[in-house]
């Protein structure tokens, strides 16, 4: 029997007939149309009002958590999906919930090896007119409509982020936490990035032609690590939450 069409909005499952053509994004941001929006956006407030409660409620007691992000389109064979299982499950070990976008590829693979390693596995699903859902191995999950409440939440429950080959959604992931670094929205707040073939040229590009042109500081390409060690990644994670530099062992005393 085929699989029905199916889409969740929020925490509501349709199928079949009941799917809609457009997300809540969409309809929220769309300005055509006749002006009704004068009388129905402010009753958006309280629905966007839901999703930071109900987001307030479900991750206050994570505890430390990494987020991990990553290609929806990495496949199974790719070797991106294998380091973000590994990954996952390193940063389990090291004591960090692992935080992801809830959807195949990439994000999969990260929620499956924090799961599997008996580690806090969580996923931030947002209402998308191509995916379905959460994957099978996020523990604790929440869908969004909105995706300015779900950035809330990734930035708001995580100490840093690991960010492997992506696209598009990735890259918007990865720019808005360093803005907010950069201006100190936050603090204390690493940034990895995995694969130094794959993010070379972008990292090049900012420095030859970003910095070059004088449109950002020196210091900007320092909030950035790229690496292939996977354990270097998680060492940085695990230096910033304990307030000491990567590699460095901290001195206790006798």
């Amino acid at each position: 029997m085929k699989e029905p069409r199916n889409r969740r909005r929020g925490p509501v499952l349709m199928r079949r007939n009941q799917v809609q053509d457009s997300t809540t994004d969409q309809r929220l941001l769309d300005s055509r149309g006749p002006t009704d929006w004068v009388h129905t956006d402010p009753w958006r407030v309280m629905r966007i009002q839901s999703e930071f409660i109900e987001g307030f409620g479900a991750l206050a007691e994570l505890g430390p958590a990494i987020a991990v992000f990553g290609s929806a389109r990495t496949p199974l064979d790719n070797p991106s999906y294998a380091d973000a299982e590994a990954l996952g499950a390193k940063l389990s070990a090291a004591g960090f919930a692992v935080i992801t976008g809830g959807g195949p590829g990439a994000m999969e693979a990260a929620n499956k090896g924090a799961s599997e390693s008996g580690g806090v596995s969580v996923g931030l699903g947002i209402e998308l007119p191509f995916e379905a859902g959460l994957n099978q191995w996020v523990d604790m999950g929440i869908n969004f409509r909105y995706f300015f409440a779900r950035k809330t939440m990734f930035v708001k429950y995580s100490q840093g982020f690991v960010v492997l080959p992506g696209g598009l959604g990735t890259l918007d992931e990865l720019f808005e936490a360093l803005t907010l670094v950069q201006t100190r929205k936050v603090t204390s707040f690493p940034v990895v990035l995995i694969g130094t073939a794959y993010w070379g040229g972008l990292v090049q590009w900012l420095r030859d032609t970003v910095l070059a042109e004088g449109k950002m500081s020196p210091e900007d390409l320092d909030l950035i690590t790229v690496t292939d060690d996977l354990d270097h990644a998680v060492d940085i994670m695990v230096a910033a939450r304990e307030g000491r530099a990567p590699g460095v062992t901290p001195h206790r005393p006798e």
